[in-house]
């Protein structure tokens, strides 16, 4: 009994010290070869393993996924996508997964901030 309640009081300790991550997944698909038909909407759906973004944005033609940063500054995630090239743009639907500990108030994707608003449930 004694090796059970030092294995838990061991998983609840590691749990507790969790050091500080953000970690993103990309998905993406061309919608339109035009920025000028990009739409604006932007969606937000939490659940367990984070948030899930999802929106258009204007990217190079050669856009990959790997060209996308995330990082916390403070109680907000950073995520920067590469700046559109001079031509050959075009629309992307994008789905952003990010996870990150601690709890994040607020995310920048590009130049635009959004506030998090987290269930207390």
């Amino acid at each position: 009994m004694n090796k059970l309640i030092v294995f838990f009081g061991f998983l609840i300790a590691i749990g507790c010290n969790r050091k500080p991550f953000v970690e993103h997944k990309v998905d993406f698909e061309k919608v339109a070869t035009n920025c000028s038909e990009q739409q604006s909407y932007f969606r937000m759906s939490s659940n367990f393993g984070g948030e899930r973004f999802e929106f258009e944005k204007c990217l190079g033609a050669d856009f990959k996924k790997d060209q996308v940063t995330s990082s916390r500054q403070g109680d907000t995630v950073l995520v920067k996508f590469p700046q559109p090239a001079a031509g050959g743009n075009v629309v992307y639907h994008i789905t952003l997964d990010i996870d990150s500990y601690p709890e994040y108030n607020y995310v920048t994707i590009g130049e635009d901030t959004y506030q998090i608003a987290h269930s207390k449930n």
